[in-house]
């Protein structure tokens, strides 16, 4: 048995159009501006800059995501593969609608809701979890390039956080998150 992997890399996909007109994306698929397109090339040459190093990228299925992680791949020579369990949450309802509003803000907090045709934070939770379990155990360096849906997750398998903090998290486009298994509070 090899060590355990004690960190990974996530980073969140490119600008799309409807982060720029400020709409949930959710599991809708939507491509990236040129911006970007850009964005994500630049990501590569940072990671390239400081030294991060990864056996594989693991890419959400979606567009947005797999081009923003086939520039990286492009750039730093990592290989990359799709992920289903990287897609955003689907958040029903709210696909389409002002990321912004009170109502969505509120409705992240009721974690068994799937927002009528969506699926729910405990839903996407158990999938993240395990994946996020499965590298742990695993020997290999990851970059996860996925959404920012995904983050508060994430966050939330590292360390304690109420509602309020947990409907709040975010990062930005291309965003570059180092996350270590030792600073896991479980």
């Amino acid at each position: 048995m090899g060590n355990s992997m004690d960190h990974f890399y996530f980073i969140r996909h490119g600008e799309t159009v409807w982060n720029v007109e400020n709409k949930i994306c959710g599991a809708t698929d939507i491509e990236l501006t040129e911006n970007g397109h850009e964005q994500a090339i630049r990501t590569g040459k940072l990671i390239l800059e400081k030294g991060i190093t990864a056996d594989k990228i693991l890419s959400s299925p979606l567009i947005r995501a797999s081009e923003t992680a086939r520039h990286i791949s492009e750039v730093t020579g990592i290989p990359m593969e799709i992920e289903p369990r990287l897609i955003e949450q689907n958040f029903g309802r709210y696909e389409s609608t002002p990321r912004d509003g009170a109502e969505f803000h509120e409705a992240k907090k009721d974690m068994a809701s799937r927002f009528g045709t969506g699926e729910s934070m405990l839903q996407t939770a158990h999938r993240i979890y395990g994946l996020l379990d499965d590298i742990k155990a695993g020997d290999k360096e990851y970059i996860l390039v996925a959404h920012n849906g995904l983050v508060r997750i994430i966050e939330s398998y590292f360390r304690e956080m109420d509602n309020e903090e947990f409907s709040s998290i975010g990062i930005k486009n291309c965003e570059v998150k180092r996350y270590d298994f030792r600073d896991c509070v479980k």
